[in-house]
């Protein structure tokens, strides 16, 4: 792989079932220095519905009260914050070793790791992964097995796993701006730095676990591949773009660093415990002169945060040429940073699982998701089934595909799996709010207010 080709700026749209290069942002929009190719990816996420939803989707507290408690939508502002420091400094390191194409800026390496970080998350469902999990156990429970009955294979896993790295490469390249016509139409070069597991569901090792790739956007992702230069491993399996591995870094580095702060918040942590985690990458730096122990943690975390930019930007810099042989063998690059990095992040992910992950309030919540997640699709599943089976539905499975009418409709002409990407495209984009006050209305119970 190289760099001219891993930056294209190339959009893609659908025209007649071909996935076809679309008019360039700087002959259509008018765009100048001051807005470049990336630019335009920034803001087309930044004004989107997906991406204004996420304010009210879970991140680690579903359902949190707190006002300063993370949810989805601050997460993925602070995560693309770390990740463009840690592009900007990437690219002034690539330019300096002569690496960086011409007409290229280290900040166009910063604005694609941001724009994916901002993006990465869009297809969370509520609940979190606690949603991701309920979603997949309907699909999963061998009482719905029947309504599984004449999907391919790819097509049975793709719906039984729904996946938010997947669900966020669709809502970029199907749902958002132009639907069905190539989505937000982002250049290749975003696209493929959001591309944390480029294969598919029927991957031998990582099949219905880990994966970005629905049959839905297949034809899409193999067109944009080609234009990348992204080296083939197998069968719709690619080497990773070198920048996913930026994204993925500012990911583990937020949720590890950034979520204690919410457990200080609701009382979960203690601020002496936090800074005792941090102290390892902040021992040589003083926050003394804060005016609270929160300001001092908080200052802390920022010296630790700006620590590990610049372990992960000197990793990156070191296993370029591996990156780009598609050869890398690290886990990540965190896997590959200093004892001190790699320390602080893992106690920090060590107290989250022991004591944030599994305290009573969230356990309870996340329980919850199940019936309430389920309670949707035990509607919406049936009646899409028997308008396609059977052709033809009754008077209350009627009613529930008019739920999706503003949205992404259930029509006659659609097959089987296509109905049931529409029902997950719908529940997966709802808010935690919207979500559970849905599952109490359709439960009756709402009718008693």
């Amino acid at each position: 792989m190289n760099w001219q080709n891993l930056l294209s700026t190339t959009r893609f749209r659908t025209k007649e079932g071909e996935i076809v290069p679309t008019v360039t942002p700087s002959t259509q929009e008018g765009a100048d220095a001051l807005r470049t190719d990336f630019h335009i990816d920034y803001d087309r996420v930044v004004f989107s519905g997906s991406f204004r939803r996420l304010g009210r989707k879970t991140q680690v507290h579903p359902l949190a009260q707190h006002d300063l408690t993370h949810n989805r939508l601050t997460h993925s502002v602070e995560v693309a914050s770390v990740g463009r420091s840690l592009g900007n400094r990437v690219g002034v390191m690539l330019q300096a070793g002569g690496f960086l194409p011409q007409g290229n800026t280290p900040g166009d390496i910063g604005a694609v790791v941001q724009v994916a970080c901002l993006a990465h998350d869009l297809g969370n469902p509520p609940f979190g992964h606690t949603g991701e999990d309920a979603l997949r156990d309907w699909f999963r429970n061998p009482q719905n097995a029947a309504y599984l009955q004449g999907l391919s294979e790819a097509e049975r896993n793709d719906v039984q796993t729904y996946e938010g790295n997947a669900h966020s490469l669709r809502i970029l390249a199907s749902l958002e701006m132009y639907p069905n016509r190539g989505g937000m139409r982002l250049t290749a070069a975003t696209v493929g730095a959001l591309l944390k597991y480029p294969w598919t569901t029927l991957h031998p090792q990582y099949g219905m676990k880990k994966f970005n790739i629905y049959q839905t956007e297949l034809p899409f992702i193999r067109r944009v591949a080609d234009e990348l230069g992204l080296l083939p491993l197998g069968a719709d399996h690619w080497a990773r773009h070198p920048l996913s591995y930026l994204m993925e870094a500012a990911d583990d580095i937020c949720y590890a660093l950034l979520d204690l702060e919410d457990a200080v918040e609701l009382d979960l942590l203690t601020d002496t415990e936090v800074e005792s985690i941090l102290s390892e990458l902040t021992y040589s730096e003083s926050a003394w002169h804060a005016q609270s122990s929160r300001q001092r943690c908080a200052m802390l975390r920022g010296i630790a945060i700006g620590r590990a930019i610049e372990d992960v930007a000197q990793t990156f810099i070191m296993h370029q040429s591996d990156l780009l042989r598609g050869a890398f063998k690290g886990k990540d690059l965190l896997a590959l940073c200093s004892p001190e990095v790699q320390n602080t992040l893992e106690k920090a992910k060590e107290l989250a699982r022991t004591r944030i992950f599994r305290h009573h309030t969230k356990l309870i919540t996340e329980i919850a998701t199940f019936p309430c997640l389920g309670t949707l699709l035990d509607i919406l599943v049936p009646a899409a089934h028997a308008l396609l089976a059977n052709g033809r539905t009754d008077t209350r499975q009627s009613l529930a595909l008019e739920l999706l009418k503003n949205e992404n409709p259930v029509s006659a002409d659609d097959s089987l799996y296509q109905a049931y990407m529409k029902i997950l495209d719908f529940v997966g984009g709802m808010t935690d709010n919207a979500a559970a006050k849905m599952a109490q209305d359709l439960s009756g119970l709402g009718m008693l207010r």
